[in-house]
């Protein structure tokens, strides 16, 4: 087609790190955000009336009325991030525009962040870091004060056996958690083994046997507030909730009610219902030292966004060759 016998216009919503963002000005035809604003509706939609490519991320909303407004060279929406739910895919396919996104690159950087904020929850280190630099350390040390919780020896179980469930079980065996989980499928029984990890058919049964509830699953229709107001109330009182995974997976009006009525102990949150919006109420509680509140962090690292810049890269040049782009996203898999 004629339209590709030229560099094609790739229209980029946010600041990407610069190796990326010099890679695709040498490659494409590369409009960037170098404000780093997030693009509003009309601003998105004069991008995709122009575009022959839209990478966007999470903070952009791609829905079906924004998709109708698309020019007829919008071929690929090659999303900066291995989540979806923010775009419209089923919308996105009807009209022949293909969707990829990045997965397994953010894997074990957001697998270390959720055991830190399960160190970090049990063991109440975002409240004593705050201690020394605020000049509240004027008894000293006492053998009664700022006590956690060991992990060592608790169950934690996990939400999502996917790539990130299993390298957060990984990590947690090494510090001797119990290792429990839900899947929509039960994983092959060499990793069962290998992570002697315990399968819930039923998550309403794992939750009211755990220590601490880790959410590592997607954010789709079928997730949308999976652990309800219903669910949070069989964790034990001393249990704690970690989330790295989507806001929208926990009915989080709920979470800081069972926090603030001592039906949950505590809670460690990376990302949230409303983001960037956060609760007032999980304010509060934070500000309590009941829950810690990260600012979507899970995969910020160098190596991390490097990496999945390098495969909005892949499957775009791929896409652009006429080939079938390795990350895909297709009907079954949402």
């Amino acid at each position: 087609m004629s339209s590709l016998k030229r560099k094609p216009l790739v229209v980029v919503t946010r600041r990407l790190p610069d190796a990326v963002e010099t890679r695709m000005r040498e490659l494409f035809d590369t409009r960037l955000n170098h404000d780093d604003a997030p693009l509003s509706q009309e601003a998105l939609a004069a991008a995709i009336r122009e575009a022959d490519v839209l990478v966007p991320t999470v903070t952009d909303e791609i829905n079906s009325g924004l998709l109708a407004q698309a020019g007829p060279n919008l071929r690929l929406i090659a999303n900066f991030g291995n989540g979806v739910d923010h775009i419209d895919v089923a919308a996105a396919l009807e009209r022949g525009i293909t969707v990829t996104n990045t997965p397994g690159v953010l894997t074990e950087d957001t697998a270390d962040m959720t055991m830190a904020l399960i160190l970090a929850v049990a063991r109440r280190i975002a409240e004593g870091a705050r201690i020394i630099p605020d000049d509240d350390w004027t008894t000293g040390w006492s053998p009664t004060w700022m006590l956690g919780r060991r992990i060592t020896g608790k169950r934690l179980g996990i939400v999502g056996m996917g790539r990130i469930g299993q390298a957060l079980a990984r990590r947690a065996k090494a510090f001797g958690l119990s290792i429990h989980y839900h899947n929509r499928r039960r994983v092959p029984t060499h990793i069962e083994e290998s992570l002697d990890a315990t399968y819930w058919e039923s998550l309403d049964q794992m939750l009211a046997r755990v220590d601490i509830v880790s959410v590592n699953c997607p954010h789709t229709p079928a997730t949308y507030h999976l652990l309800s107001a219903r669910r949070l109330k069989l964790l034990k009182p001393e249990a704690i909730v970690v989330n790295t995974a989507r806001g929208e997976v926990i009915d989080e009006n709920a979470l800081a009610r069972l926090i603030e009525g001592g039906e949950i102990s505590a809670a460690g949150l990376d990302v949230f219902e409303q983001e960037p919006a956060v609760s007032p109420r999980l304010v509060r509680l934070a500000r309590t030292g009941k829950v810690v509140l990260l600012p979507h962090m899970g995969s910020a690292t160098h190596e991390s966004r490097t990496d999945m810049g390098e495969k909005v890269i892949i499957n775009i040049k791929t896409f652009m060759d006429g080939h079938r782009p390795p990350d895909r996203i297709l009907p079954s898999m949402l």
